[in-house]
Order: structure tokens, then sequence, then C-alpha cells
């Protein structure tokens, strides 16, 4: 029997003019669903690390944080546009309920895009299974595909430490280019 679940939907990407860099994630956890803000929970660490390597800390305001990752090419979004999931927790979404964001569309509609960066093993996962065939091979060919440590709070066995030194390579490729 299958028990009602709750349909999320995620929120409109969030893909300035250069976009070079895409951070994709899985799906918004409630608080950020409730605030309607990308990694709104105070204890997920991507705002204090986007902070220490493009200037767009929680010390800014949102909107401030959300122009200092545009300056600086990185463009936000999640893997799924809806799924059914209780609480926030990755390991809750009912994987038939999974419906893709067209993430193959925006990358025609941004050719600047070079990097598609997945926040944590379940928006990696869903990438592989539901969107990376969607995307034509050239384009896909041409992609730097850097899978990160989750962020979130519930990630919590990987010390800061160790996410810094993996989100470090999202700052190296920025810098350096797809070479790096």
């Amino acid at each position: 029997m299958h028990v009602s679940l709750p349909t999320l939907s995620s929120f409109p990407p969030h893909v300035g003019e250069g976009c070079r860099a895409l951070v994709l994630g899985t799906m918004p956890g409630t608080r950020s669903l409730a605030m309607q803000q990308f990694y709104a929970h105070p204890r997920n660490l991507f705002w204090p690390l986007m902070g220490e390597f493009f200037g767009a800390g929680p010390e800014l305001s949102y909107d401030a944080r959300m122009a200092k990752l545009n300056e600086a090419g990185v463009g936000l979004w999640d893997v799924l546009e809806h799924c059914e999931r209780a609480g926030s927790l990755d390991g809750s979404i009912r994987a038939p309920s999974e419906v893709p964001n067209d993430i193959a569309g925006l990358l025609e509609r941004h050719p600047s895009i070079g990097a598609i960066v997945l926040n944590g093993a379940k928006a990696a996962a869903v990438f592989s299974r539901r969107i990376e065939r969607r995307i034509e091979p050239s384009r896909l060919a041409r992609l730097a595909i850097l899978r990160m440590p989750s962020t979130s709070p519930a990630n919590a066995g990987i010390p800061l430490s160790m996410k810094r030194e993996h989100w470090s390579a999202l700052h190296a490729w920025m810098r350096d280019g797809p070479t790096a």
C-alpha cells in the first residue's frame, strides 16, 4: 500500500548570463521551500563555502549572495522539478515520484555552462539515472562533472575541512577553467 506523501516542487533555475558552472542539489528542504531560498537551513554549509570561495557568505542578504554567485559565474538549480518526500532528507524521496528538471534544455539555452556540480550523492544518482541521457552526447562530453559531498546538515559524517577540500575543486575550476 502506497502512503500519500506531499508532492514538492523545486525553484526555477538561478542562472545568469555567462554562467560557467551549474550547482545542482536534489530538491530544496522544508526550510528552503518555506523561505523560497536555496540552501536556507542555517546549518547547511553551502553558503559558508560559497563565502570562502566567491564572497557569497551567509553574512550577506540572500539577494546579495545570489548576485555574488551570478557575478562569479555560478548558477543554482536542482535535479528534480517535482517529487514526493516526507521531511527534508533526500533518502525520503520516493523514486517513482521523481520528475527531473529540464537540465538538458537549460544547457542548450546557456552554452557558457562548462561544469555541472552535483551537491551530494542523491543529486549525482538522479543526474546519472534521469538526466545525463537527455543531454546531447557531444555537449555532455564537453561538461566537467564535479561530484561533491552534500553540504546538508544531514551529512554530518563528513567534517567541514573535508567538504571544503572537495568543494575547492569548484573554485579551482572557476579560476583555471576546463583544464583544472
